[in-house]
Order: structure tokens, then sequence, then C-alpha cells
């Protein structure tokens, strides 16, 4: 029993960190899925394919669902809508219009989000710190995210601000609080049928947004952008689905499963080395000095977010 203990608290931290080390690499397929289709047409056929690997844990999890109540059907809607759908969209447009290098670290202000949400939603204690580490991250955000910042007094677009900086935001501020309500989901039904009833909430949300734009015609579907470069398409759209969407879900799951809080949180930034490692490396899209330096500092401040929070949890 000691073994499979220690054996447990070895590989867990290194699952959760080849997880989101996956949900990194997304830039890879994403960024030239971005000159095939729409944005929220990519959205639409990544839920697509995730729900058919999905479908498994679905169907083996199906006599569950009438025991969900009132309350874990509102966290799972918002969820699916907040983070699977909405936020998704305005991530693949943040690639689309903005340095893709810049977007992914700015997205590490997503945990300070979620911890300010936490706090409104389930009265959850802030750490005496909390706010010093807090608005270091979201002023070291302010100069990941501009080009020249000795320019910000005079006008933000000629400091660099873009927006594509401004669909990071957006997302960080949607995936925080689809992080907070996934939590009420959690505590509601098994995690096998909250992955997968999450993706079947954000596909039927991508399909009224895509009838609401009218754009549930093969037309716009499948555009003639993709026609011509058809076999790319889908295998960039499978990549996008299963490295990058279901495949990490469930090994990052069951790491966390095996992995303290405290310590996942760190391994959970291995998703921000992939994701720079592929749009600096493969894309070329470059950091200047102040910004690699920002970066540096946002994601530290970050982590010490994450270290004062279980601070306070382990005191309650």
């Amino acid at each position: 029993m000691g073994d499979r203990r220690m054996n447990s608290v070895t590989y867990g931290p290194w699952l959760v960190g080849l997880g989101a080390a996956l949900w990194g690499t997304e830039s890879a397929w994403r960024i030239p899925l971005n000159t095939l289709f729409d944005a929220d047409v990519i959205v639409f056929w990544e839920h697509v394919l995730i729900l058919f690997m999905f479908l498994p844990l679905l169907v083996s999890r199906v006599g569950e669902i009438g025991k969900i109540d009132l309350r874990t059907w509102v966290y799972l809607f918002f969820s699916g809508f907040a983070g699977s759908a909405v936020g998704t969209i305005f991530f693949t447009l943040a690639l689309k219009y903005g340095n893709p290098t810049v977007v992914n670290v700015v997205l590490n202000i997503q945990p300070v989000i979620s911890t300010m949400g936490a706090f409104l939603l389930f009265s959850d204690r802030l750490g005496q710190r909390f706010f010093l580490y807090a608005g270091i991250a979201i002023l070291a955000g302010v100069f990941v995210s501009v080009a020249h910042p000795t320019l910000i007094g005079v006008s933000f677009e000629r400091a660099g601000l873009n927006r594509g900086t401004g669909y990071a935001l957006i997302c960080a501020l949607f995936w925080g609080l689809a992080t907070v309500a996934g939590r009420g989901v959690m505590t509601g039904m098994s995690l096998r049928l909250a992955s997968s009833l999450r993706i079947v909430v954000g596909l039927a949300c991508m399909t009224l947004i895509l009838l609401a734009y009218g754009k549930l015609h093969g037309a716009a579907l499948w555009p003639a952008a993709a026609q011509a470069h058809a076999t790319k398409a889908v295998v960039w759209l499978v990549l996008l689905a299963s490295i990058s969407g279901g495949i990490p879900l469930l090994i990052y799951f069951e790491g966390l499963r095996l992995t303290r809080a405290s310590t996942a949180g760190y391994f959970e930034m291995m998703q921000t080395l992939a994701a720079v490692c592929i749009t600096w490396g493969f894309f070329h899209a470059t950091l200047q000095l102040h910004q690699v330096v920002a970066g540096c500092v946002l994601i530290g401040a970050v982590a010490m977010v994450h270290h004062v929070q279980q601070q306070v949890e382990a005191r309650n």
C-alpha cells in the first residue's frame, strides 16, 4: 500500500504536467486553422470531434443524469457556455489578431480571476497577500501586452495594445469564471460525466451561435479555403480535438486525482512553456526583452497567488 502511494506521488504531478503541456500545443493547430475557417466554426468542429471521442464516457454514465440537481445544471451550463464555447472563441480570435506568444503568456492571469470568482461565489477566504500578488500580476500583464510601454500614457494603440490582447483578456475572464463554475459542477456529479456533458453543452451553445450568425450551412462550415486544403483541414482539426483537447483532459484529471493541489498548480505551468515554445519557436512570434521579464514576473506572481491561497486552505 505504501509503495502504491509513493508511485502516485511520483507520477501524479507529471501527469498533470503532461496534460497541461498537451493543452499548450493547441496554438500549433489553431493558428493555421484560422486561415481556413472563422473562429466560431473552428470551435464548433472541435466540439463535434471531442464529443465523438467522449461518447463512451457519456454512455457509461448516462444513468447518473437523472440524479443531477438544478444548481449543478446551472453551473454546468455556465461552464459549458463561458469556458467551452465563448472563451475558446475569444482565444482563437486572440491568436488570429494578436502576437500568439503574448496571448499565451497573458492568459496566465486566469487563476487570479478564478480566485476572485471563488471568493465572490463560494465565499472562499483570500490570503493576506493575495491583492499584492494579484496587483503585480495585472501590472506585469500590461507590460507583456504592449510592445512600447513608454507610449502607454500617449496612446494604447501606439504602445502596441491591439485586438488580440483584448480578446485574450476576455478569454481569461470567461475561462476564469468557467473554472469557478466547474468547481460547482464537480460537487454534483462524477468527473467523467461532467467532462462529457460540458462538451455537449458547449456544442449546443456553438450550434446556437452559428445559427444566430447564419453560419449553420455547408458554405460556412466548410468554406472554399478549407475545400482547397481539405486534407490539412481535417488533420489539423483532428489533432486539435485529440492531442490538444480530449486526451490532455483525461490525462490532466487523472494526474490531479493523484496530486496535491498545491503541487499541481506549479506543474500546470507546463502549458505556458509548451505554448511559448510553439508560438515563438515555430511561428516566430517573438517577445521583446521587457515582455520576457514581465512574463516571468506575471507567472511568478500567479504562482504566489496560488501559494498563498493554498496556505489559507491548509488552515481551514
